[in-house]
């Protein structure tokens, strides 16, 4: 079955007209994600867009009834992004859908809620190198990527990150400033996958990166449902309902 992967952004520092920004990503920082999804996963799946100004952020019941796995990568705009909709997203979540939550993303209402916790941690940007080490190179994120991933000029992200225990940490990166963080790591949510990756940030051409790129389209595969979608209820039963 092909995979049906949306990716959103909030596409606000592109159209308010950042230099940087611009100048890595002219068509928007979903447009090279979704372009390298397409470039590694070929006929396997089908990838489209949606962005914080669309009605209903792009993001309606009946777009994500067509979803099975979204993207998000946000930064300035967290607010900005409906209850109803988060709500919406968090409910396909939990019926199956697989959430791929980048960089900045952290702080968004989406995670926040998945999370339970205030996802905060420690900062600093001045183009820092990022090696992006392998913890568990058993896992299928991590498949036919190298170790470690090598990024010249990177935002530092270091801990402590208020993240709950995660199910699976996948990768750690370290920085120049000695800084560590868990800049990988996955989770289950009611019956979908959720899996956090923190290189990305908007001054620096890091979705480009063909090693960053692989570990994306590993994890759309990862997160993707495995169970026919379905909204999980409190039903009532009579006793002995399970016996034929």
């Amino acid at each position: 079955m092909t995979l049906r992967i949306r990716v959103w952004n909030e596409y606000v520092h592109e159209t308010r007209g950042d230099r940087v920004v611009v100048e890595n990503y002219p068509d928007g920082i979903h447009r090279v994600i979704a372009d390298g999804l397409t470039e590694l996963l070929g006929d396997r799946a089908t990838v489209s867009t949606a962005t914080l100004r669309e009605e209903e952020h792009g993001l309606s019941e009946e777009a994500l009834a067509e979803t099975d796995v979204l993207f998000w990568w946000g930064h300035i705009a967290h607010e900005e992004v409906s209850d109803e909709v988060v709500q919406r997203v968090v409910d396909r979540v939990h019926a199956g859908m697989g959430l791929v939550v980048l960089h900045s993303g952290h702080y968004s209402k989406v995670f926040k809620r998945l999370m339970g916790t205030t996802c905060s941690l420690k900062w600093r940007n001045d183009g820092e190198r990022e090696l992006v080490w392998t913890i568990a190179p058993q896992h299928p994120i991590a498949e036919g990527v190298p170790h470690p991933i090598q990024i010249p000029r990177q935002e530092m992200y270091g801990e402590f990150f208020d993240i709950p225990r995660p199910d699976e940490e996948i990768f750690l990166s370290t920085f120049e400033g000695g800084e560590v963080f868990r800049s990988g790591v996955a989770y289950e949510r009611g019956l979908g996958r959720v899996f956090y990756f923190s290189p990305g940030d908007q001054e620096y051409p890091v979705y480009h990166h063909p090693d960053i790129r692989r570990v994306l389209a590993n994890a759309a595969e990862w997160v993707a449902p495995r169970v026919e979608l379905r909204t999980l209820t409190a039903d009532e039963h009579p006793r002995d309902w399970f016996v034929g």
